[in-house]
């Protein structure tokens, strides 16, 4: 199963558009989604199911179930299938097209463009491709999934930071 998710603040059409006509091209329905209120205008799939909103617990149920995520470059979406061990296509907003107010999801993707797991699309072309690429050659493993928590030696510098303001005063 593949896990769709835009986050909850923002719609995403531009996504959301390409991965039901991919579905309907490959004649799957395969994926679900989580979409945000399209609103009476925004764009509704017709060829996987979607809510646009779920609850915590089914949203963590269906991470865990999917083998594939395809998500906004979001880090909450990243970090969640990073600490999960699940492969992730990004698709990061654009904000000169309206879904975004600046491009910072544009530097998030480059910054983990490298990272074992996780895949950019940079946009709606590249999509498809990358999908059908995944799902014939499934990743392996990404090995040991990150830590939901902070490194402790990073804990201990941000600490001694914090609080060598107070011994110098």
């Amino acid at each position: 199963m593949i896990f769709m998710t835009v986050g909850t603040q923002l719609t995403f059409d531009r996504m959301v558009q390409t991965v039901d006509g991919w579905c309907e091209s490959r004649k799957t329905n395969a994926v679900f989604g989580q979409i945000s209120d399209p609103g009476p205008k925004g764009y509704r799939p017709a060829y996987f199911e979607w809510r646009d909103f779920i609850a915590p617990d089914e949203f963590n149920r269906r991470y865990e179930e999917a083998d594939l995520i395809i998500a906004h470059a979001g880090m909450g979406s990243i970090i969640s299938a990073l600490t999960m061990a699940k492969p992730i296509v990004i698709m990061p907003r654009k904000a000169v097209l309206g879904e975004h107010r600046n491009d910072h999801q544009l530097a998030t993707a480059e910054k983990f463009a490298d990272r074992s797991g996780v895949y950019v699309a940079w946009n709606e072309t590249e999509l498809p491709g990358l999908l059908d690429r995944l799902i014939e050659n499934p990743p392996s493993a990404n090995g040991e999934a990150a830590s939901a928590f902070a490194d402790p030696q990073l804990i201990g510098t941000v600490r001694d930071f914090i609080f060598s303001d107070r011994k110098a005063g």
